[in-house]
């Protein structure tokens, strides 16, 4: 009995420990997610590609032609079949839900499928997904249509795009396709020739900037002019990646720097690899090949190091006959690193034969 009055007691305070606990632990959790959400830390809830997406046609910075287009087609409602191809994350799906929303209003829940082709790719998609929403009937306002968006549709199958082909004739008076894409010439012939092409080009470093000057700003970001030319450099006109690396940069390090940018990144720092062409350019093969090793022994790979040395040889300032000596030699390299030579005697011989264009140059202006 005195066991049992022993064993109650015991569990009687332990859980009245377990009482107190309880709202210690709960204090505890509140002070750390408290000290998480302090100013100058980051909230990860939403990546800033989705939050600062334009809504409206006129927020989307870049390719202003075809914007002006697509304003004028949101203004009176006639909307062609379209395949809009270009480089990634210029606004190609952006530009559509634009476009979609100017159009059908709060009717585009209803009224828009939007699917990703490069999962859902096969013949079963069109005809159980795509035919389906073709067949729906929804109320839209007077001329409208409703509108199917495909992303990544050069990733679709050939009986995939000719089953699409049947399906865009079949129900041409209520749908309406829009196909975005990297590469307009893997969408098969009969189908190009229903749409409307609008050609993306790559996103301008002013536009970029602006941009990223207008995220800083809203989010309290510190940066200075070093780290958006690093970012400008490491995305290439790409304004997704251009936000990812923004983003990423102030998660892990608070501030916007060339250094911290280029160590998110993971891409070997320009300058370094501008001072490995340099060399090799000005007949100082020794220091070239030494920047070389280093690059190499921090674990750079052969393509990272060729794609580099592309990217910095195009700005150089030098004679156009040297540099397109120079600029083929790389891209013959760069070759051959595609074709799994991918040792660093691959980039030594490209060093070397840079200096050898570089020497035979010289000696003709002499």
């Amino acid at each position: 009995m005195a066991a049992v009055v022993g064993s109650s007691s015991s569990s009687s305070s332990s859980s009245s420990a377990a009482a107190t606990r309880a709202p210690a632990a709960g204090a505890a959790l509140a002070a750390a997610s408290s000290k998480a959400a302090t100013p100058g830390t980051l909230s990860l809830e939403m990546p800033w590609v989705e939050k600062y997406r334009p809504k409206e046609l006129a927020d989307i910075v870049g390719n202003e032609p075809i914007v002006e287009r697509l304003k004028i087609i949101g203004e009176e409602g006639n909307m062609n079949n379209m395949i809009l191809a270009g480089p990634p994350g210029t606004g190609k799906t952006t530009s559509v839900l634009c476009l979609a929303r100017a159009l059908l209003g709060p009717a585009m829940k209803d009224a828009v499928l939007e699917l990703n082709a490069s999962d859902d790719r096969g013949i079963d998609v069109v005809r159980n997904k795509i035919k389906v929403f073709a067949q729906k009937k929804v109320t839209l306002p007077p001329g409208r249509h409703k509108i199917i968006i495909l992303d990544e549709a050069d990733s679709m199958t050939a009986s995939a795009q000719q089953a699409l082909r049947r399906t865009m004739e079949v129900f041409s008076s209520t749908t309406r396709f829009a196909l975005a894409c990297n590469n307009s010439t893997k969408i098969i012939e009969p189908i190009q020739s229903r749409c409307a092409v609008l050609r993306y080009s790559r996103i301008s470093d002013f536009d970029v900037v602006k941009r990223l000057r207008e995220v800083c700003d809203a989010e309290s970001v510190p940066s200075d002019k070093d780290g958006m030319a690093a970012i400008l450099f490491t995305s290439e006109g790409d304004m997704r990646q251009a936000l990812n690396n923004l983003q990423s940069t102030f998660a892990g390090f608070g501030s916007v720097t060339a250094a911290n940018v280029m160590r998110v990144c993971d891409q070997p720092h320009p300058m370094t690899v501008r001072t490995i062409v340099d060399a090799a350019v000005k007949g100082d093969l020794d220091a070239a090949l030494a920047s070389l090793r280093s690059l190499w022994t921090e674990g750079y790979s052969s393509q990272d190091i060729v794609q580099t040395v592309f990217r910095v040889a195009r700005t150089l300032d030098l004679d156009e006959p040297l540099l397109l000596d120079v600029l083929k030699e790389i891209g013959f390299t760069q070759m051959r690193v595609a074709d799994g030579l991918t040792s660093i005697l691959q980039l030594q011989g490209m060093c070397a034969r840079i200096h050898q264009r570089a020497m035979a140059h010289g000696s003709k202006a002499a």
